[in-house]
C-alpha cells in the first residue's frame, strides 16, 4: 500500500540515481579482484624464477651435498671412537649420517618437488634458515636476518630519495619558470652524468674526500668502536652518510631535474594554463592547481617506486661504502650460494611492489578526476 502512494516519476528517478551506483561498486570490486589475481600470479612467476635461478637449476644441491659430506668427514677425524670401527662398519656408518643429513635437509627429494615446496613457503612468508649466513648471535633465520639489515638500508636510502625527490621537484619548477637561462642549459648539459650508477661516483669521492683530503671517512656506518652517547652516534652516522647519499645523488638528480623540467614545460603551454594568466592569477597558484595537479600521478608514482626500491638497496654501493644494509646482504649471500637469504629478500620486495601497484590505481581516481577505475569507464 505504500509503494502505491509514491508517484511512478519518483520511483523512477530514484531507481536512475541507484542503478550508476550499483553499476560504479561492482566495476570496482570486478577490477579490484582482477587487478589482484593478475598481480599475485605476477609475484608467482618472478619468485619462481628467482628460485630457479638462485639454486641454479640444482647445482646448489650438489654444493651443498659436498659440504655435509666434508663436514661429516672432519667429524668423524676429529672422533676417536670411529677410528676403533672396522673399516667397512665405518664406512657405513658414515652412510647412514650422511643420508640423515641430506634427508633433514630435502636433499633426497627431487628439486623440482622441492623448489614448489620452496615456492610455497616463501609465498607464506615462511623464509625458514639461511644455509651459511650467520647474523649476531649466531640465529640463521632469514626473517631475523633481514631486518637487522633493514634499518640501515632505510637510513640511507630513505635520506637520499627523500632529498632526491623534492629537490628534483624544486628545481624543476624552478627551471621550467626560466626556459633556456643560464642555469636551465646547465642541467640540460649535466643530465647525462646521470647514466653513470651511484658506486661510479663513490669511488671518485673516496678517493678525493676519504685517501686524499681525510675529512670524511672510507666507509662504515657509524666509526668503530661506535660512540656512546647517542647524540655522538647521531652525529657519527651523519658524517658516514655524506659520502654514499651525494654518490646517489650525484647518479639520479640531474636527469631528474631534466626530465621533470621538461614535463613541468609541456604541462605550463597548455591552453588554460594562459587562460589562467589572462585571469590574473599568481605564478604560485598557477603551478599548485593547473601545473602540479595534473602531474601529481605521475610524481606520486616515482616516489612510490622509489620508495619501494629502498628495499633492494644497492649492492655495489653499499659493498663499496661498507654498508651493512640489505643491499651487502644480498651480495654476501650470492657469493655463498644462500638461496634462502636471496629468496627471501626477493618475496618481500615482491610482495611490496605487488601492493604498492595495487593501491596506486586507487591513489589515481583521487588526485585525478580523469581517471575512473575499471577499463569500462576510464578516461585519460
Amino acid at each position: 500500500m505504500a509503494d502505491s502512494t509514491i508517484p511512478v516519476h519518483v520511483k523512477a528517478e530514484v531507481s536512475v540515481r541507484v542503478n550508476p551506483v550499483l553499476s560504479s561498486i561492482s566495476r570496482v570490486i570486478k577490477f579490484m579482484g582482477i587487478k589482484a589475481v593478475v598481480l599475485f600470479f605476477t609475484v608467482v612467476v618472478g619468485v619462481y624464477l628467482t628460485i630457479l635461478v638462485a639454486n641454479m637449476g640444482g647445482y646448489v644441491d650438489q654444493i651443498q651435498r659436498g659440504q655435509i659430506q666434508e663436514q661429516i668427514a672432519t667429524q668423524v677425524l676429529n672422533d676417536p671412537s670411529f677410528k676403533l670401527l672396522a673399516a667397512d662398519v665405518r664406512a657405513q656408518r658414515i652412510a647412514d649420517i650422511t643420508r640423515m643429513a641430506e634427508h633433514r635437509a630435502g636433499l633426497d627429494q627431487p628439486f623440482m618437488v622441492r623448489s614448489v615446496r620452496f615456492l610455497t613457503n616463501a609465498l607464506s612468508l615462511n623464509l625458514g634458515r639461511a644455509l651459511y649466513m650467520n647474523s649476531d648471535g649466531g640465529s640463521r633465520q632469514v626473517r631475523r636476518i633481514i631486518l637487522e639489515r633493514l634499518p640501515s638500508t632505510l637510513v640511507l636510502f630513505a635520506t637520499e630519495n627523500f632529498l632526491n625527490f623534492f629537490l628534483s621537484i624544486f628545481f624543476a619548477l624552478a627551471l621550467s619558470r626560466k626556459y633556456a637561462s643560464f642555469w636551465d642549459r646547465v642541467i640540460i648539459t649535466l643530465s647525462p652524468t646521470s647514466s653513470a650508477p651511484g658506486w661510479f661516483y663513490g669511488l671518485f669521492l673516496i678517493l678525493i674526500f676519504a685517501a686524499q683530503f681525510g675529512i670524511l671517512p672510507y666507509g662504515g656506518m657509524v666509526a668503530a668502536p661506535p660512540p656512546d652517547t647517542p647524540i655522538n652516534y647521531f652525529l657519527s652516522l651523519c658524517q658516514h652518510l655524506v659520502l654514499p647519499v651525494f654518490a646517489l645523488l650525484l647518479s639520479t638528480i640531474f636527469g631528474n631535474v631534466y626530465a621533470w623540467r621538461t614535463f613541468f614545460l609541456i604541462y605550463s603551454s597548455e591552453d588554460y594554463v594562459d587562460m589562467a594568466k589572462a585571469k590574473g592569477l599568481s605564478s604560485r597558484d598557477i603551478e599548485r592547481r593547473y601545473i602540479l595537479r595534473p602531474t601529481l600521478p605521475v610524481i606520486i608514482t616515482n616516489f612510490a617506486l622509489a620508495l619501494i626500491t629502498v628495499w633492494q638497496g644497492a649492492i655495489v654501493l653499499e659493498t663499496i661504502f661498507n654498508w651493512p644494509g640489505l643491499g651487502r646482504l644480498t651480495f654476501q649471500a650470492i657469493g655463498l650460494f644462500d638461496t634462502p637469504v636471496i629468496v627471501g629478500s626477493t618475496v618481500i620486495y615482491a610482495y611490496l611492489l605487488a601492493i604498492t601497484v595495487f593501491l596506486l590505481e586507487f591513489i589515481y581516481t583521487l588526485v585525478d578526476p580523469r581517471v575512473k577505475i575499471g577499463s569500462e569507464g576510464r578516461r585519460v
